[in-house]
């Protein structure tokens, strides 16, 4: 069996307990998009474009009193280690919703009645904790597209892996490990938009394991507002 925490709390890819992966972040990539964002978040990468407000389409799913906001999740076949088949999966379609209802208390969707807000979410290589890693990417797109929002929305997962509370689960400490946390927040408002669990854990490592995910998410709320600073801020001419 593989020792995912080893005897000094150093974990199965040289990280500290509470240490996050490496996470870079970028907004406005893609012309076609109305907003566009970019996250490499360990070895996950993925591509986030926002489309919108537009007209709605079909007809009969317009709402008279808000935009209706849609949301794709999809990985690429090449994504995993396994090649996954190119249709939708009942994960996909399930993350789909997942990320829509996390980003949907931030959006001023009552400002658009009767036109549509359309995210893509696109996932080129998966390790672990590929959820949060969209919403946070999503919001970025979201902001970058000029929607009026409340707050960004950020995610961030924290479980349980061989008895320790750990924070910002890979792909081998989430299958291998005992408890997967993932939360989102709007870190401004204080306000949780996802709470999941899978698995069981103590009152007290719960109430451990969702401080670890708040202080992480604030963190990562700051990575966002750079990333948004750095896509607006003019580039200097090389003299």
């Amino acid at each position: 069996m593989t020792e995912l925490i080893n005897a000094r709390n150093i974990r199965i890819d040289g990280r500290k307990l509470d240490e996050l992966r490496p996470i870079k972040l970028k907004v406005g990539v893609l012309n076609n998009a109305d907003g566009s964002a970019y996250i490499e978040w360990g070895r996950n990468k993925i591509m986030a474009a926002v489309y919108g407000p537009k007209e709605c389409h079909p007809k009969h799913k317009m709402l008279a009193d808000r935009a209706l906001l849609k949301c794709r999740y999809h990985m690429t076949p090449f994504s995993v280690d396994d090649r996954k088949p190119p249709q939708p999966s009942r994960r996909e379609v399930e993350l789909s919703k997942i990320i829509r209802e996390a980003l949907a208390p931030a959006i001023l969707l009552e400002e658009f009645p009767r036109t549509a807000i359309e995210i893509y979410v696109e996932v080129l290589q998966s390790d672990g904790g590929s959820r949060v890693a969209s919403i946070t990417a999503a919001s970025a797109a979201l902001a970058d597209a000029g929607i009026p929002m409340r707050d960004l929305v950020v995610g961030c997962a924290v479980g349980k892996v061989a008895g320790k509370i750990v924070a910002d689960l890979n792909d081998t400490e989430d299958k291998e490990g005992d408890v997967d946390l993932p939360v989102a927040c709007m870190p401004n408002l204080n306000l949780v938009t996802l709470l999941q669990s899978d698995g069981a854990m103590s009152k007290e490592d719960f109430e451990e394991a969702f401080k670890m995910a708040l202080e992480k998410c604030r963190y990562v709320y700051d990575l966002q507002r750079q990333a948004l600073l750095e896509g607006y801020t003019p580039q200097k001419e090389d003299e």
